[in-house]
């Protein structure tokens, strides 16, 4: 049995891995141990740049119907709340949506696409040759080995992948364990509800079906060792001794612990294998961003395994996996550590620096965007290795308003998209299509600030910007083109 690629894992970042690398026309499937879904969502929050990434899709549109949405988040639990509504995006805001419903869109997608998807199977082992991958799987029949020409481990964080190709994974241990609740309640706060003080923090979310989350932390919950299962009557403790009620709450669906345990693969790539999601990075979860970020790890891999599969690009593109998202690991596990000091900041002196801290937020509008975007992912940029590259290089692209659509309807997963703004009636640029690489020549409408100037800009399958110019002369522009495309490209065949 042979795949091009086989995934590990079938959770959100798997399922949207694979469904991307169909859209791709790679033959893919997707290992998971479960048999059927976990019922219990462990990721609740939806984040703007994941919106965007389904929209480049045309995927999002059954997320909003049937999420809540939120105007915003919050980082470290500040009373001051971070407004998204200022972010530079169609979708400026978070979707409460349980992860178990987030997963059952993702696979019908997946499935729709051509995945092959096997469940109560489990990758045990891998072995790698010069041309391939051989990876052994546990199925409910006796062991079988797969040929695939790479294997994804987006198994968790406890990666049987990760631990296969040894891989590791350094870190520090819990020092802190939160707790969660779904429950119903009869008497619900308003949507956004949080409150902290001596006696800890806690966050109450609605959910869909007449749920709500709630999430905390007290003081007594920073320790080293397992304090045991989560119970109600401890929720419920927790909660009068926080907000003075319970709420009316009862019925829980789903009663569990997390700790801060924080760890980061040192490889995101390592010969034919590659890491993402929690395989890559574990964290606490702080804001909600762990299952976003490991949706963007799958969206900058996607393209890159299928890019190269497809015989367009060359094998370096794959070594950019790590370059670009090991950063971005590394950013969230320290903003997630710098969150945990805020959540945890019980005495006289903490309270006065979170004090501080929501003031300044709510004094500068720049200081909550720049949080803002930084939780959202829609701050992230991957550095351009030219120096004289232009500012828009490696940022996330606007969804711009060109001709009668907007940019993000534009974008496919198997290919660049050449954004031609030149106007010129000979549409020089257009001769540059190949594999890989469409031409689109628009006629832009109130381009932001810093898109003043740009004629021609090339896309990556990934909404960010691999290539900008501005020069007024369309022979050089094709010429500055031309030298990147020779970078990103292969040679076209009988050139």
């Amino acid at each position: 049995m042979s795949y091009e690629v086989v995934v590990a894992g079938g959770g959100p970042v798997g399922l949207w891995l694979a469904a991307e690398l169909r859209r791709c026309a790679i033959t893919v499937v997707v290992i998971e141990t479960r048999t059927e879904r976990d019922t219990r969502s462990r990721a609740l929050t939806v984040h703007p740049r994941t919106i965007e990434t389904f929209a480049s899709r045309g995927a999002h549109a059954p997320f909003i119907t049937e999420s809540v949405p939120l105007p915003g988040g919050h980082f470290g639990a500040l009373d001051t709340r971070l407004d998204f509504r200022r972010l530079p995006s169609p979708f400026p805001h978070t979707l409460v949506l349980p992860q178990q419903r987030t997963e059952a869109l993702l696979e019908q997608q997946a499935l729709e696409l051509g995945a092959t998807i096997l469940r109560g199977h489990e990758v045990t082992g891998l072995s790698e040759g010069p041309d391939g991958i051989r990876v052994q799987v546990q199925t409910p029949n006796g062991l079988l080995t797969m040929e695939a020409a790479y294997l994804v481990g987006c198994d968790g964080a406890r990666s049987t992948v990760r631990k296969a190709a040894a891989v590791d994974f350094p870190g520090t241990p819990a020092t802190v364990f939160g707790w969660l609740g779904d429950v119903v309640l009869d008497e619900p706060p308003a949507p956004g509800h949080s409150c902290f003080g001596p006696a800890g923090t806690l966050m109450v979310a609605p959910m869909p079906g007449g749920l709500h989350r709630l999430v905390g932390l007290t003081p007594r919950d920073i320790a080293t060792t397992w304090p045991g299962d989560l119970t109600l009557e401890e929720l419920r403790e927790n909660v009068i001794t926080m907000a003075g009620t319970d709420f009316g709450m009862r019925d829980p669906v789903w009663l569990s612990r997390f700790g801060n345990a924080t760890r980061l693969a040192a490889q995101y790539r390592k010969g034919r294998v590659f890491l993402a999601g929690d395989a890559a990075h574990q964290h606490f979860p702080a804001g909600g961003v762990g299952m976003n970020v490991g949706i963007q790890d799958a969206a900058n891999l996607a393209w890159k395994l299928g890019a190269v599969l497809n015989g367009w690009a060359p094998d370096t593109l794959l070594d950019t996996y790590h370059g670009e998202r090991h950063q971005v690991g590394v950013d969230l596990t320290e903003t997630s550590r710098a969150q945990v000091a805020l959540m945890t900041a019980f005495t006289p002196e903490g309270l006065a620096l979170r004090g501080l801290l929501g003031q300044l937020i709510a004094g500068l509008p720049e200081l909550n965007d720049r949080l803002a975007a930084q939780v959202s992912s829609l701050s992230v940029a991957y550095r351009p290795t030219a120096p004289d590259a232009h500012p828009l290089t490696g940022t996330r692209a606007d969804d711009l308003a060109v001709d009668d659509t907007g940019l993000f309807a534009l974008l496919r997963a198997d290919g660049y998209l050449l954004l031609d703004l030149t106007s010129s009636p000979d549409r020089p640029l257009h001769h540059l299509a190949r594999p890989g690489l469409r031409v689109h020549t628009a006629t832009p409408h109130l381009l932001p600030p810093d898109w003043s100037g740009i004629r021609a800009a090339l896309i990556r399958p990934d909404g960010h910007v691999a290539w900008a110019g501005t020069d007024s002369h369309d022979a050089t522009l094709v010429n500055d083109l031309s030298a990147v495309l020779a970078t990103t490209h292969r040679k076209p065949s009988g050139s």
